[in-house]
Formats: structure tokens, sequence, C-alpha cells
């Protein structure tokens, strides 16, 4: 699709008509498409699969590889709508802007709101984790100070700039996916010496223990499995940035979210044949479930494995939440640019939305920190943090209706691409935000 005739250039203007912003609320372009990828990579995190594998294999009845296959095909459709818009409006404000040209300035708004409640509380969880995985590396120091230094340090990072961020972040995605091929290779090696502990086969269908395969099964697996994901459509928020336009942008989203689909396949696969406690057992005792992928490595590989995917954890989780904290603020500039929340964070530093970055990392530091110093802090955020997503998502496909078919603003219409992929894409979104718990639809209907 050509981006000239057929971009709203100037979504932030009224009537979507064209509007040179003033200098200071210009941000700088600096990323390449490595760039993009490692902070789609970084806020997705490799190992994401690590802290739900025990969930999905009992859900799922064994079958979590299967899982992470059907999710990465639901993720597509979105992914697919992202690469859509991202050519019409390539701005900041990422589903903020492209619901406004599609569905109107109403329907922008509630899309942005609702991004910034994924943006900022997915963010906050990271960080948590961090600080959790430390205080486990050093118990003498409390989860929630780890917590705040992890904001501090990332903060800075993104405070220095979009491209010494993605730098730093490059050497610590190098790291998590060292560690992957470490994990990797050790799994195949003992799978080769001592064999499987399930069928090789089960992780697509099943081990069996909860009976024969329920593709009902698989699916309720998945709208947990989605969460996974999440993240990968912060590369958009950063289409003012790039060097060579948004055709760049949209690439990357397609290109990380099927590598991430990879790798989260095959850890899974992995790790299901080393898992020697069947899926009926995890889905007996649900408090095996949150360490069952640490259980089998430790007992198939040994303690050393353990704790080498634990510190990749602590940091990986830190350096999440660095690319969340970044989109989150290009989300907030963006959102104070076209005068829906206050003009202050509109404002730029040498091309760096610095007051936009400040207020992110303010309200994330306190949602992390809350979250630190409670036992129970960590299901609060994460009962919520799907539902901001998944409505902003709803919203992204209802907007490449609006732009190409009903408003028919962006020249002939594709059927397939403009109307059947978004209308099942919405399908997927909206059905897994049925499946979200109580507390997480209701905590979204407020905000």
């Amino acid at each position: 699709m050509s981006e000239t005739g057929t971009t709203a250039q100037g979504a932030g203007g009224d009537d979507h008509g064209h509007r040179e912003h003033h200098p200071e609320q210009q941000l700088k372009r600096s990323l390449g498409f490595r760039d993009l990828v490692v902070y789609g990579l970084l806020f997705i995190a490799p190992m994401a699969p690590v802290g739900v594998f025990g969930t999905l294999d009992a859900k799922s009845h064994g079958a979590v590889a299967l899982v992470y296959v059907v999710a990465t095909v639901a993720m597509a459709f979105t992914a697919f709508s992202y690469a859509q818009m991202v050519r019409v409006v390539p701005q900041a404000g990422s589903v903020f802007a492209y619901a406004r040209v599609g569905l109107g300035n109403g329907a922008g708004f509630v899309a942005g709101w609702m991004a910034m409640l994924d943006y900022v509380l997915i963010p906050a969880v990271a960080y948590l984790f961090s600080g959790i995985a430390m205080e486990a590396l050093v118990p003498e120091v409390s989860r929630w100070v780890w917590t705040a230094l992890a904001v501090v340090v990332t903060t800075l990072l993104n405070l220095w700039g979009v491209r010494a961020a993605a730098r730093v972040g490059f050497l610590v995605l190098a790291m998590e996916i060292v560690v992957l091929l470490v994990f990797v290779v050790a799994a195949i090696v003992v799978l080769a010496r001592d064999g499987a502990a399930r069928d090789w086969l089960s992780p697509l269908s099943g081990d069996g223990s909860q009976g024969a395969f329920a593709l009902s099964a698989v699916v309720g697996a998945v709208s947990v499995a989605v969460l996974s994901y999440l993240g990968f459509d912060a590369i958009a928020t950063f289409a003012e940035e790039v060097t060579g336009g948004s055709a760049k942008v949209a690439r990357a989203l397609l290109f990380c979210l099927a590598l991430a689909g990879v790798l989260f396949v095959a850890q899974t696969y992995l790790v299901a044949l080393l898992e020697p406690v069947s899926s009926a057992q995890l889905a007996a005792e649900p408090e095996r479930q949150g360490s069952a992928f640490y259980d089998a490595v430790d007992a198939s590989v040994g303690t050393w494995l353990h704790d080498l995917v634990a510190v990749s954890k602590a940091i990986g989780a830190a350096f999440a939440a660095l690319a969340g904290q970044a989109a989150a603020g290009r989300l907030l500039f963006a959102m104070g640019r076209d005068r829906r929340l206050p003009g202050v964070l509109s404002r730029t530093d040498a091309g760096v939305p610095r007051v936009a970055l400040l207020v992110s990392a303010v309200i994330t530091m306190v949602a992390a920190v809350w979250a630190a110093r409670r036992d129970d802090g960590l299901d609060h955020l994460v009962s919520v943090v799907d539902v901001g997503a998944l409505t902003a998502f709803t919203l992204l496909h209802a907007s490449v209706v609006g732009w190409f078919v009903v408003r028919r603003a962006g020249g002939p219409v594709s059927w397939w691409r403009h109307a059947l992929v978004p209308v099942l894409g919405a399908a997927i979104t909206v059905a897994v935000i049925v499946e979200a718990s109580g507390t997480a639809q209701l905590v979204g209907a407020i905000w």
C-alpha cells in the first residue's frame, strides 16, 4: 500500500487534516529495524512462558506447546491489523491514533486510555518479577527495594534517549537468548541421554493423564497464553522515531511476533518432555504450577541451570519494563500533543519525551512498590493488565474496518485484509476478555 495519499499524517489535527507539530513536540528519528525488534522482544521477554508453564500445562491437559502454536496464530490477527494501521497513521500514539482516524475522537481516547492501563501495569508487573527474583538471590534486601532500584535504573536509561536504551537493551536481549540457547542445548542433551519423561508428541497432543485430547482445554489455556505476547505492539509507539518509513515498523511487528512464537513453542515443548509431574498432578496441586518450569529444569538438568534462568529472568524482567515504560511515555506524549491529556506531556528535550517518561515512571513506581510490599500484590496486578490491552486491540481491529471499509479512505477495499482479518481478530480478543476474571473486568470497566 502506498504511503502517500492514503496516510492520515495529521491525525492529531482537526478533521484529521495535516498539521505540523512544534519542534518541541517532535521526536528524533534514530531507530532501525533491529532496534524495533529489540524493544518488542524485550517487552515480551524470550522466556515469558517460564512463569505460566505450569498453569498452561495443567489447563491444556499437557498440550502446552500446541497452546502456544494456537496463541501465536491468534495474535497474528492483531499484528496484521497493526501493520495495516501503522502505514495509515505513522505516529507515536499507536492504537490511540489509529482509533481516532478510524472510529473518531471518542473511540481514540478510550483506546489510548485502555492501552495506558496495559503499558503502565505490565512494566509494574515486570519490575515486581525482577524484585522477587533478586530477593530470592539476595534475601537480605527486601524485594520492594530491588523493585524500586530497577525502576530508577531503567528510567535513567530511557531519559538518556531511545537509541541509547536500545543499545543496552540489545545486550540484555542477547544475554536472555544465550541463556535460552543454553537451556535448549542442555535439554536436548538430557533427552538424548535419558529419554523423555513424557511421550514425545504429548506437548502437542496432551499427556493423557486427564483423559483424551480436549480441544476445549487447549482453547481455555490459549486465553492465558496470549498474555505472554502482550508488549509486541509497543513497537508501533516508536513509529515517529524510525528511519526509513512506517513499512519497517509493520515488518518488525510481524517478525517479532513470529520469532516470539517460535521461541515459546520450542522451550515449552522441551520442558514438557522433561516434566516428571503429570498435568493431572499439576491441576490437582495448583501451588506447584508457578515453579513447574524451574522444578523440571532442576530435576532433569541441575541446579546450575535453575539459577542461571532465575538470574536471566531477574535482569530480563527489568528491561522488559524499560521497553514498556518507553512505550507508555510515547503514548502519554501523543495524547498530550493531541490535547487529550495535559499539553505539558508533549514536551521533548533533544527529541526525548522526558516529561511523559517521568510521569510514566512515577505511576509505575507507585504501582510496583505498592505491590512489592503486599503478599497479594502480584495477583492484583496480573489480574488486570490484560483487559486494557485486549480492549485496545479490539478497538484497533474496529479502526481497520472503520478506515478502510466504512470511510473508504485507504483506497480499494481488500475484504480479507480490511474486513475478514480484523473481524476474526476482534472476535478472538473479545473471547479472551470474556474469559478474564470478574475482578479484571470490573477494574477495566472502572478505568
